[in-house]
């Protein structure tokens, strides 16, 4: 044993060089793989990364119509690590027409890592953007004078029609959520953020590419680093054609003029949607470029609120549109059959009255032609009462489950899960557990509902729904989900409904009827062999709303349409019209009662509707 005192003190000593190496490691390990600033630093004192950014994929019609484009545009990046004490930034604040203060605070905002959390001094951070060739060209001129600045070439969105800017949507800056979301995007970049933009983004972004320069000592660029063998191609965004018709967007657009309603309207056999107009709307262009944030803040700020879709999100009372379904639903659940027949007395019937004179009894073809409400309470009532009551109202609570399920199967009361339609409201048909907490589980029988039976009450639905129930009875029973791609075969997504093929053949006639001898005769073009149902919504906020729903030819359509014009008054005054002249259009190729179609776009409903 060594009794020397100072030989225990070489472990000490061999502890702290043990210590002193690991803290050396740990060191390097985090600067050289954990901490990149110390990289971004070396390669940026060498190496410039530009990203090459892919042109959008187009949009197109279903007819190869171009709709959606791109044109060039440009955005500043700086550096700030190259941006050196002599840098001039009353010269550049000049050269971009901008005030000092403007540039101070973009810059407080850049570095703001808050707001920007991939801020870094060594790496290009964005400026300005969204700049036409006119906004840089001074700069261009003297980009030699500032250091650290860079001029990136990208695209924006440019339309061909001004229309349609509900189902094409637009394209914005992308927000840290998104950046946190995907890490495709930086700051700076840009994303669909509404419509088939936004469904469609990663199809129509496309893949980003990069180049990879190096320059010397005095950051002078001297070329592709190693040949541009690093370097990667941009890959454009794929095209996206559309399932609809450009014309018959434009015409259903311009009947609209000066009036808030929607336009629906979709081919049978496949789903596909022809045209989807909402009004007010606005030019596609006004939300493209510089001007994008404010005029979307004015657009929110309009009191005819025109970023509400109110084709697919606005909710009505159906009216008298709801017969058509009433009428296959109590053929269904057996309460009445084809020669069914109901006594009316007009205005004088109870509980719920007629609204004009009519023969008596009515069947139900011409209960459908006449829109009897009577005859539709009778229906309703036989069906819920069929089996009487039961015990604490089992059976017709029952009844009612049967009837609810089977007005559902028409695509209301839900939102359309398998479509690219994201923005939807799912209206409402009403539960039993609903009607539960307002009346108790023995507090509400037919007569209680009754409103329901002529589609008022608590009923509500979308326009894309009605015109999918108008496809659904022209397809004798099914109907493909709702959709806009046309590349997207949607065939599979079919849903039948479990009512027998031979009811419909007496409500089709019916509706056939409704536009040779009732409510819609005046607008009816015989050739053409339509079928339609007229509707006048009550609407406790004022003028009641226009409806109608119809399809074309009889005996094979080709094209069934919702419109609602709200606060318009009779659906066979103004509803009907429009959609006689788009079945008109689409099924001919042209309008040729000119005489109606400038009538009803000249036709001013509702003042406070903007121009956009």
């Amino acid at each position: 044993m060594i009794n020397d005192p100072y030989y225990r003190r070489r472990y000490v000593i061999s502890g702290i060089a043990v210590v002193v190496v690991l803290v050396y490691i740990i060191r390097l390990f985090y600067l050289q793989v954990i901490d990149q600033s110390t990289k971004d630093q070396a390669d940026n004192n060498a190496l410039v990364k530009q990203t090459i950014y892919p042109s959008r994929g187009l949009i197109y019609d279903r007819n190869g119509e171009l709709l959606v484009f791109n044109q060039p545009i440009y955005e500043i990046t700086m550096v700030m690590r190259e941006m050196g004490k002599e840098w001039d930034t009353t010269a550049f604040c000049q050269c971009l027409q901008i005030s000092r203060v403007e540039f101070d605070d973009r810059i407080t905002e850049i570095k703001d890592k808050k707001k920007n959390r991939g801020f870094s001094r060594w790496t290009p951070q964005v400026f300005m953007s969204q700049l036409k060739k006119e906004d840089i060209a001074s700069l261009q001129e003297s980009l030699f004078l500032f250091p650290g600045i860079q001029i990136q070439k990208r695209t924006l969105r440019d339309y061909t029609y001004k229309a349609a800017a509900h189902v094409l949507g637009s394209v914005g800056e992308v927000n840290q959520n998104d950046i946190d979301r995907d890490d495709y995007y930086a700051r700076g970049d840009y994303s669909g953020r509404d419509g088939l933009e936004r469904t469609y983004e990663q199809q129509l972004r496309g893949e980003k590419g990069v180049e990879i320069l190096m320059r010397d000592s005095r950051g002078r660029m001297q070329g592709s680093y190693q040949d541009g063998q690093l370097d990667k191609t941009a890959i454009a965004g794929t095209d996206l054609y559309t399932t609809l018709d450009i014309r018959l967007q434009l015409l259903a657009e311009e009947l609209l003029t000066g009036k808030i309603g929607s336009v629906v309207a979709i081919e049978p056999k496949t789903g596909e949607i022809l045209a989807l107009v909402s009004n007010p709307s606005w030019n596609p262009k006004v939300l493209v470029g510089k001007e994008r944030s404010k005029n979307y803040t004015d657009l929110l700020n309009d009191e005819t609120k025109p970023l509400l879709n109110r084709a697919t999100q606005a909710t009505y009372s159906p009216g008298s549109t709801f017969k058509t379904i009433q009428a296959l639903v109590c053929l269904q659940e057996k309460g009445i059959n084809a020669n069914t027949v109901y006594p009316c007395s007009g205005p004088g019937s109870s509980p719920i009255k007629c609204t004009h004179h009519h023969g008596s009894p009515v069947s139900l073809e011409n209960a459908i032609e006449q829109s009897c409400n009577p005859y539709f309470w009778c229906a309703f009532r036989d069906v819920l009462q069929q089996d009487g009551y039961g015990k604490e109202n089992a059976d017709f609570r029952h009844r009612y489950e049967l009837w609810r399920n089977d007005v559902m199967a028409f695509g209301l009361g839900q939102k359309f899960t398998d479509t690219d339609l994201s923005e939807q409201a799912a209206g409402n048909i009403p539960s039993i557990q609903q009607y539960d907490r307002t009346y108790g589980k023995t507090g509400w029988k037919a007569i209680t509902i009754r409103s329901l039976s002529i589609g008022q009450g608590e009923i509500l639905v979308t326009p894309l729904q009605l015109a999918n129930q108008a496809a659904t009875i022209a397809n004798d029973g099914y109907y493909i989900t709702p959709h806009l791609n046309k590349n997207d075969s949607m065939l599979t997504h079919r849903h039948q409904l479990n009512i027998e093929k031979r009811h419909f053949d007496v409500v089709k006639s019916g509706m056939h009827r409704v536009m040779q001898y009732g409510t819609g005769r005046h607008y009816a073009v015989d050739s053409l062999h339509m079928a339609g149902k007229t509707g006048t919504v009550q609407n406790p906020h004022g003028k009641d709303h226009a409806i109608f729903i119809g399809f074309a030819p009889v005996d094979n359509p080709q094209i069934a349409v919702a419109v609602v014009v709200e606060n318009a008054g009779f659906g066979a005054t103004w509803a009907c019209p429009i959609a006689s002249l788009l079945m008109e259009q689409y099924l001919t190729g042209e309008v040729k009662r000119k005489y109606i179609q400038k009538d009803i776009s000249n036709k001013i409903l509702n003042e406070s509707v903007k121009k956009w």
